[in-house]
Formats: structure tokens, C-alpha cells, sequence
């Protein structure tokens, strides 16, 4: 850091015998260039927003943050129940491909040198301006710390610049206790939140109200860890081999307390937010009643960048500074170079208003109190399924026969030209027969088969219906049942792509921007965080009313969302505590937080899976042991009905099937950094 060099030195440049080489090279910039002027600070602050790990669309967890090139990129297909992949990386967050261990460390010597030389320059600036860049270097540092901390626990609590060569007990610093390592983060934040100005000074930068809306973030993560590590078998803590440190988890007489502390903390710096940020909840086009205005406020809400509800973005700007995210993401119709990575499951649909349901709460399509009984339910239109669905939730997906960039969408996975009424198409939906597959069907197959279906888009059949027309045996868009890149599950994600026909998606042609925290996340921070300090019977630390706080703000996103309203005020209780889950679930879904919110609440793991939604479920119904699968909804239309009908079934183009255990709520520390270090401790019983 004395000496950033900014572009390769020529070595023609030294080749002159006379030259006088005592004069500073003119391509490298000094510290003393750096933090003496706001022109340097820009590039400074530059540089660490540039290496921040960022999780958005340039992050895919199998790949990390170090490596953000957002190559297949994509959001909720990391076993948490949102979408499912075709790929490989769609798989269970139990690590990432490249650590973040080795650039945070980059980043955080950044921000404790800015913290130790800043001082030097302190009469260059008006004092709110030094302040602010001051702030600006806490925040970096206690965000690094927050992306370290819920990845692996306690971690090195590196505060200051470490000069090399140095003595080794100067250059190691060993894990802090995760308790300790919450602290830290707990105190820089506040240290950034006093420092910093209320409103960014320039475009990019951070704020004191950015700061107090991931402190809540973070606060809420270690309240939960503190809590519920405490519920996993066996309690979820260790000490380190080499330090005897409690690197993860917290001691049993002190975790109880840890998490009153931390909730707190979580509650005052959301209702501070609340209270004077001046953010509200995006309703441009709202309309109260009006199912499709809803819908569309929903959509725009995600792609106005002058939203009011933005509190933390990250801006693209073509042809600079683009992603990808659309060339990966789009419908089939839309390929280039491919398509559909995000395929909404019938589980996630679940967590939604507007739809018939059996006895124990499931998705009904048939006349019976199962799938397997009775025969289906028809409907004139192939989306009438969806007719009554939320629309928070329509704003969310491409459903079948959908408008998307001015084209239908065909999402429809056969014809079924059989007797009427029809009956279930499996005899087994239960989680042990998840294998069965539509096309080996005995009604699938011979030379007159009743149920016709597509394997792949350069294959389409072509079914001849009674009345002498023809259509295709399955949609435009899939599902194919021997190609996964379509509607695998009978359903796309709409969230985040852009819908102007204008656009052709290709790779690095996007630049949408992404919002890193916005005001509904907020609101529904303090509502946790209230909730659970009520249960543990703690008062308001600033005086509020918790409770009613958290109930109006639930009551806000649910009307913006055309969702139902609480019945009644929220309480201290496991029912509204899972009712805030829910809505979590749904309001901030395919949003990147859901994967940590859930590995923090640790209902992961199959002894306490039955929370995995927000709720309370048969976890058996979608789990085996440590192994959980997801469900699709599939459309089928009847040739003799002229109607359509649903099957909703274990997902049957790739059959992703995902792991999980207690082991994995921590990732492992790099082993290379365990190796080498004579402090360094790899996570208990690893």
C-alpha cells in the first residue's frame, strides 16, 4: 500500500545511461497522491468497492466471489426451495467454489490503512468530508467481517496493517470466537454509522443509513446463529485444535444473552432506518384492488433505479460495465447463448395466496384429498391456475401462457388425448417414487399412445386433436423430457429480466442494476428482530412498540404485495415468529438472502427441516434423511376436453436431488491456510 502502481513500468524508459534515476517513476501513485485530495480518494474508494463481495449478478455461490465473472449466474437454485437447475452448480449451499478468505484479507488491509493514514491528512478535508471517507473504511471493514463471519464463524480479527517482513508474531493472527468476531462487526458498524453522512456524497458510495440497514442485517444473522445453534443435535459449537478457541458457535452460558444483545442491536438500527431514513415502499403504479397494477408496481419496483425503496445498489452501465444475467435466464424462445436457468418450484408457489388446497396444504389439481385420487380439475385457459395466485408472486414468474417481451409464452409439457374424466397420470407421487418419468408411461408409449410428449426442441411432435387440428405436443418453451434447458418445472423466474422486446439478451449485454438492500428487507429485519426479542421477553430498547411496529410493517408489504392482511397484532410467539419467516420467504425471494436466511435460522439439516419454509411442514413429504428434493407444476392439455389441466410432481427433467448437513451451516476454512499457519484452526471435526 505504500505504492500503488497503476500501469506497467517500460523498461525502454531506463535504457538511457544519463537519465537521473532519482526522481520518482511519473506511472506510480504514492499514498501520499492518494489520501491528500478527493481526486485520489475516488480512486481509492474505487479500488474497494471494485473487490467488495458483492452478491449479485456477477456471484454464483459454486464458483465464489473471488472469481465474479456471473458466468451462468443466477438466484435460488442453491437447494432453498426457489428454482432448480439443469447444471451441476445447482446444488446445496454447503460451500463456494473459490473461498473468499484470501481477498477479503486484500480488501480488509485497504480499510485499515485508509483507518491508519487517513488521520495524517485530516486538515485537507472539511471535517464532514474526512469523516465520511473514515466511515467509509469502518464499513468496508465490518462488511468483510459480516461476509466472513457467516461463512465460516469466528475468523482473524484483522484491525490493522500488517507489515512484511515482520515477526511471526506479528504476521499471524488467529481466529477470534465467533462471539468476539459479532462484536467486531457490531462496533465497526456503529463506528461507520457515526461517521458517515445521511445521504451519499457522491453516486456509489455508501451511507450512515446504508451502514445501519447491514448492521441490522448482520445483527440478525448473529442473533440467530447465537439462538438456534443451540437447537441443531448436539448444539452446534467447537473449540479450535490450535488455540483451544470457541471458533464456531457460542458457550452455553453466554449465547442465550449473545442473542438478546445482537436481536437488539438488529431492532434499534432497522426502526432507525425506519424512522429517519426517509425510504418508503415502491407504489408508483399501485392501485388498491387492482390485481395488475399490483403485479406491474412489482415488476418496475425491481428495475426503477430511482426507487424510493433503493437503499443499496449496484449500477451496470452498457457497454462498459454489463452482466449476463438475461443471456442465461431468458425463456427458450429467447436463447443466446442459453436459457432458463431459473425454474420456479411448485414448493416455492406454495408459499403464495390464491390457490385451492388438499387437506395439509398443498397445491390442489384434483377432485380428490391427494394428487393420487380422484380426477383432475380443467380450466378453460392454460393460466387459470394462476388466476387468483397473489400477485406479488405473479410479478415474480413467467407462468404458462404468460406475456413476455411482447410474445405468449408456451409452457406446457403434453397432450393427452385419452378417455375424459383423467384420472392421476402416477401411482405413486410420495418422495420414493420421484422417478417415475411421464414418457415411460404405459399411455406414452406403442404405435397409439394416448399422452404425447416433446423430448427436445429440434424434435417437436405433432399431435392431430379430434376436431382435425394440430398443435405441438409440448410448448415452445418446454418442458422437453430429454432437454432441461426450458421449463423444467413447468414454470420461469420473470424477476430481474428485462422485458422490452427491443432488447436482444446475449452475454455482457445486460445492465440492469442490482439492489444490494432495499427498504422492504429493512422492515422486515426489525419485524424478526421484534418478534424474537419478545420471545425471549425482552423490553423495547428505544421505546417503541415492538410488536406494533412489526405488525404494521408486515401489513405494508402484504397490501403493496395484494396480499392478505394480518388478522391480528403480532406476538411473542413461534406462530408470528414463522408467520415474519414466511413473509421473508416471499417478499425478498430469487434477492440472494434467502440462502443465508435460512442457513441462520438452521432449518437445513433434516431434524429441524419442518421450518424450512417460514412454517411448520411434513418434512417427509419432500425429505429423506439428510436428502430433500422439490416439486413442479406441470400442464397437460386434454384433447377431448379442449381444457388443460396441472400435475404437480417431484421435478422430473433433471431429477435434482440436494444435500444437507449440521456440518455445513459452517464452510471449511481453506486448508492451505491451515496448513501454513501455526494459528489458523479448520472448523471442529472437519
Amino acid at each position: 500500500m505504500k505504492k500503488i502502481i497503476l500501469s506497467a513500468i517500460l523498461g525502454a524508459t531506463l535504457l538511457t545511461s544519463c537519465q537521473n534515476m532519482d526522481i520518482p517513476p511519473k506511472n506510480i501513485v504514492t499514498s501520499d497522491d492518494l489520501l491528500s485530495s478527493e481526486s485520489g480518494m475516488d480512486i481509492y474508494m474505487a479500488r474497494m468497492y471494485s473487490i467488495m463481495p458483492f452478491e449479485d449478478f456477477k456471484y454464483l455461490p459454486e464458483r465464489g466471489i473471488s472469481n465474479f465473472n456471473g458466468w451462468l449466474a443466477g438466484f435460488g437454485f442453491e437447494g432453498i426451495g426457489e428454482n432448480v437447475n439443469r447444471d451441476g452448480y445447482c446444488r446445496s449451499f454447503t460451500g463456494e467454489g473459490d473461498v473468499y478468505w484470501g481477498k477479503a484479507f486484500e480488501l480488509l488491509r485497504d480499510a485499515n490503512f485508509l483507518i491508519e493514514n487517513l488521520p495524517n491528512y485530516r486538515g485537507t478535508y472539511p471535517e464532514i468530508t474526512y469523516n465520511d471517507y473514515l466511515g467509509e473504511a469502518y464499513f468496508v471493514r465490518a462488511y468483510v467481517f459480516y461476509a466472513l463471519a457467516k461463512r465460516f464463524g469466528g475468523i482473524p480479527l484483522v484491525t490493522r496493517v500488517i507489515n512484511y517482513p515482520a515477526e511471526t508474531d506479528l504476521l499471524e493472527v488467529p481466529r477470534a470466537s465467533e462471539e468476539e468476531t459479532w462484536d467486531q462487526i457490531c462496533a465497526d458498524f456503529d463506528k461507520a454509522i457515526e461517521l458517515m453522512m445521511p445521504k451519499s456524497p457522491k453516486r456509489g458510495y455508501a451511507n450512515k443509513y446504508v451502514a445501519l440497514a447491514v448492521k441490522s442485517q448482520a445483527m440478525l444473522y448473529a442473533g440467530s446463529v447465537a439462538k438456534y445453534n443451540e437447537t441443531v443435535p448436539g448444539r452446534l459449537t467447537g473449540l479450535g485444535q490450535k488455540t483451544g478457541v470457541r471458533v464456531i458457535g457460542f458457550d452455553a452460558a453466554t449465547a442465550a444473552e449473545a442473542s438478546k444483545r445482537y436481536f437488539t442491536e438488529a431492532y434499534k438500527a432497522a426502526n432507525e432506518v425506519i424512522q429517519n431514513g426517509g425510504y418508503s415502499l415502491y407504489k408508483k403504479k399501485w392501485a388498491e384492488g387492482d390485481r395488475e397494477a399490483i403485479r406491474q408496481n412489482m415488476i418496475d419496483m425491481i428495475s426503477d433505479t430511482d426507487s424510493p425503496e433503493n437503499i443499496w445498489i449496484r449500477e451496470y452501465l452498457y457497454p462498459t460495465t454489463t452482466h449476463s444475467f438475461d443471456a442465461y435466464n431468458a425463456p427458450y424462445v429467447f436463447r443466446s447463448p442459453l436459457s432458463s436457468a431459473m425454474c420456479p418450484t411448485a414448493d416455492f408457489v406454495e408459499l403464495f395466496e390464491g390457490f385451492d388446497r388438499y387437506p395439509d396444504g398443498s397445491l390442489k389439481v384434483t377432485t380428490g384429498n391427494s394428487n393420487s385420487e380422484g380426477t383432475y380439475i380443467m380450466y378453460d385457459n392454460i393460466g387459470d391456475f394462476y388466476k387468483n395466485a397473489e400477485p406479488r408472486l405473479l410479478s415474480y414468474l413467467i407462468i404458462p401462457g404468460d406475456q413476455f417481451k411482447g410474445q405468449k409464452m408456451e409452457i406446457y409439457a403434453g397432450v393427452y388425448t385419452g378417455t375424459t374424466p383423467v384420472r392421476p397420470l402416477l401411482n405413486d407421487y410420495s418422495y420414493q417414487g420421484q422417478a417415475q418419468n411421464y414418457q415411460n408411461l404405459d399411455i406414452a408409449k406403442g404405435d397409439n399412445p394416448t399422452l404425447y410428449m416433446t423430448p427436445d426442441p429440434n424434435n417437436h411432435k405433432i399431435v392431430k386433436l379430434p376436431d382435425g387440428s394440430e398443435m405441438k405436443a409440448s410448448g415452445a418453451n418446454g418442458p422437453f423430457y430429454n432437454f432441461a434447458e426450458s421449463a423444467m418445472t413447468g414454470l420461469l423466474a420473470r424477476k430481474w429480466l428485462k422485458d422490452d422486446p427491443s432488447f436482444t439478451a446475449r452475454e455482457g449485454n445486460s445492465d440492469q442494476h442490482y439492489i444490494l438492500v432495499r427498504y422492504a428487507e429493512v422492515l422486515l429485519n426489525a419485524a424478526e428482530a421484534a418478534v424474537e426479542l419478545s420471545l425471549a421477553g425482552v423490553a423495547s430498547p428505544d421505546g417503541s412498540d415492538m410488536l406494533g411496529v412489526a405488525t404494521d410493517v408486515i401489513n405494508d408489504i402484504r397490501s403493496r404485495a395484494g396480499a392478505t392482511l394480518l388478522s391480528g397484532k403480532l406476538t411473542g410467539s413461534i406462530e408470528s415468529r414463522n408467520e415474519v419467516r414466511k413473509e421473508r420467504r416471499k417478499e425478498i425471494a430469487m434477492e440472494t438472502n434467502i440462502k443465508w436466511d435460512l442457513r441462520r435460522w438452521r432449518v437445513q439439516d433434516y431434524d429441524n427441516r419442518d421450518g424450512f419454509w417460514g412454517e411448520t411442514r411434513d418434512k417427509d413429504k419432500f425429505s429423506s434423511n439428510s436428502h430433500y428434493r422439490f416439486r413442479g407444476i406441470y400442464p397437460f392439455y386434454s384433447a377431448q376436453d379442449k381444457k388443460w389441466f396441472y400435475d404437480v410432481r417431484f421435478e422430473c427433467i433433471s431429477h435434482k436431488e440436494f444435500d444437507y448437513n449440521t456440518i455445513d451451516y459452517y464452510f471449511s476454512i481453506p486448508g492451505g491456510e491451515v496448513v501454513k499457519s501455526p494459528v489458523i484452526d479448520q472448523q471442529p471435526n472437519r
